[in-house]
């Protein structure tokens, strides 16, 4: 039986060591979300139930080990929650190498020249698979603690940084031109992004991204159903959830695939994801995915930042609703004018039907929206 050993540590030099000596003692690890506050980590520790955990003090038993892994898990992982109260993720040594291997050829990383830096928080695999891909292919790495713009901005002068994972919310507050490549995930993007930025899709359950730029890495496979059903397999996919007993459930049908919940289409060979699949609104008969409307939107002038949401409606069965960040707090846009302007690129049942002004979008701590909080 393997252990899980919880690190309870803050971003840094400290923490990579850590997680090395954790590897190298062949255990398990799981990494303790440094922005909760005490009385949060110790719940979410209570329902992990590492066998040690390590902070700042040392190493020290934990009272009351749950989770019973086997020889060769590597990584236990609390999705983020997006849709629910999160899940705990069983991934295997095997599956994190296997993710590694396909991001680094897919980006053409050389372990020589390029160097790595990871801003995002270590408890998601936006900021996690940073460092893990680092130790496993002995490619440079920095680990800075918590997002700053102006760190990141810097780092290919200040640290000869060449690669860096962000987020959207991220990445539209920081000139990443000196990077030679950008790994963009964590949430949906409506926007146009420079050459040097890939679009990945992914989810906790297969690793990190396994879909760049619409095209599956490594060995991952996509199928589509014919009501838009998008399902994975592949060896990057983790090895079960940590059920109520500490047991771990598969999360894979018998024939490895995994059912993702999103829907969309493969076209020449691209995955194009229209989103979740409770997400989809269907106003007077008429199916309309938020992504779309999302991307024409937040071209116009007067609008920062956009969610589109289907709400109840006694006419249409929902109407499609942009909750809208204004550019200008003083001069939000009207109803009208992004009817409009939805109207120039969309059928008209796409074009929102209820404008509601917001100072933010609720978010996860990896920038997905918070839909159902709208």
């Amino acid at each position: 039986m393997a252990r899980l050993v919880a690190l309870d540590l803050p971003a840094g030099p400290a923490f990579v060591a850590a997680l090395s000596a954790v590897w190298d003692d062949g255990d398990a690890v799981f990494v303790v979300d440094q922005r909760l506050p005490p009385a949060a980590q110790r719940d979410l520790l209570a329902r992990v139930g590492p066998h040690q955990v390590v902070d700042p003090s040392g190493r020290r038993q934990w009272n009351d080990p749950v989770a019973k892994l086997v020889p060769g898990d590597g990584l236990v992982v609390a999705t983020s929650g997006s849709s629910g109260s999160p899940k705990l993720v069983v991934h295997t040594m095997a599956g994190i190498g296997s993710h590694a291997t396909a991001v680094h050829s897919r980006l053409e990383v050389d372990p020589t020249t390029d160097r790595w830096l990871a801003c995002l928080p270590l408890a998601h695999l936006g900021g996690l698979g940073v460092v893990l891909r680092s130790l496993l292919t002995g490619t440079a790495l920095d680990v800075v603690e918590g997002f700053d713009a102006a760190t990141v901005e810097s780092a290919p002068d200040r640290l000869g940084t060449t690669l860096v994972s962000l987020v959207p919310t991220a990445l539209d507050r920081v000139d990443t031109s000196r990077f030679r490549r950008v790994v963009l995930g964590g949430a949906a993007d409506p926007k146009d992004r420079a050459d040097n930025v890939t679009h990945t899709y992914g989810m906790t359950e297969t690793g990190g991204g396994v879909i760049y730029d619409g095209i599956p890495i490594g060995d991952t496979e996509v199928a589509v159903s014919g009501e838009g059903a998008i399902s994975l397999r592949g060896s990057t996919l983790a090895r079960g959830l940590i059920g109520p007993t500490g047991e771990v459930e598969a999360l894979t049908d018998e024939g490895g695939w995994l059912t993702t919940g999103d829907r969309g289409q493969i076209v020449e060979g691209r995955l194009t994801v229209f989103g979740r699949t409770d997400d989809l609104i269907i106003t007077g008969g008429e199916n309309v995915w938020p992504a779309p409307v999302e991307a024409i939107l937040v071209d116009h002038p007067a609008v920062a930042e956009v969610a589109v949401i289907g709400r109840t409606d006694p006419r249409w069965g929902q109407r499609v609703v942009a909750v809208v960040v204004p550019r200008n707090a003083d001069a939000p846009p009207t109803l009208d004018a992004l009817r409009a302007h939805a109207r120039d690129h969309l059928p008209v049942w796409a074009a929102p039907r209820e404008v509601q002004i917001v100072d933010a979008l609720p978010r996860t701590p990896l920038g997905k929206v918070r839909r159902g909080d709208l």
